[in-house]
């Protein structure tokens, strides 16, 4: 039997990635994958059990008998090994570290591999840095979602002030711009896009407009 669709958003932090393949997912009736919410995960343990986060081995051992799940239902719910951390993981200081954690080797193979077990029968949107390159190259349609540093910060701002997390515009933009850099140079699945992606710049769109454009991309593709 043929696999189904595997649909992979790619780009960086703030790019609308997660808001619309949750839509896109929830009107093509495809499982939505956070890859993101599992690195933040396994950082909120990480900080929560004081790991060491500059041995390798401790964070691969960690992540190696981390159980990460996800609740399908109006909001996405994120679960380690069954408590529910949907709020956690988006804490400023789990944004922080997260960085550190995705620079692990060890952790990114573990992490990989649950992502390919997830997506393995396809229906699957997977949002991340490197899923069109690393983990789903073969995906049926890749997207790389983009927007100006300055629009992500000021999302970014609106959903932590939102939630009651005070932060300074300023420092989320530089957080912002600091993980971009991160991300592009990092030596295991660094943010890339691939030839056959087709961009997207979500700057000034609406999540309706930007909806709109991705379903009509998928249409095309499939």
């Amino acid at each position: 039997m043929k696999r189904k669709p595997v649909i992979a958003i790619d780009g960086p932090a703030g790019s609308g990635k997660s808001t619309i393949a949750k839509l896109v997912a929830f009107a093509l009736g495809f499982h939505y994958i956070d890859t993101g919410a599992m690195y933040r995960a396994i950082t909120l343990k990480a900080l929560r059990e004081g790991t060491d986060r500059k041995s390798e081995t401790a964070l691969t051992e960690l992540a190696g008998r981390t159980k990460i799940g996800f609740e399908y239902g109006a909001v996405l719910k994120v679960f380690i090994d069954g408590a529910d951390v949907t709020e956690a993981i988006r804490l400023p200081e789990v944004s922080k570290a997260s960085s550190d954690i995705a620079d692990s080797r060890g952790v990114r193979q573990a992490l990989v591999k649950k992502q390919q077990e997830m997506g393995a029968a396809g229906g699957v949107i997977m949002d991340g840095r490197d899923i069109g390159s690393v983990v789903f190259p073969d995906a049926e349609v890749k997207i790389y979602l983009d927007a100006a540093v300055e629009e992500r910060a000021a999302r970014r701002y609106k959903e932590l002030t939102e939630k009651g997390i005070k932060t300074v515009l300023s420092l989320v933009r530089q957080d912002i711009a600091e993980r971009d850099e991160r991300d592009r140079n990092r030596l295991f699945g660094a943010l890339v896009k691939v030839k056959d992606a087709v961009t997207v710049d979500t700057t000034g769109l609406s999540i309706e407009q930007v909806t709109a454009k991705i379903n009509g991309i998928i249409k095309e593709k499939l």
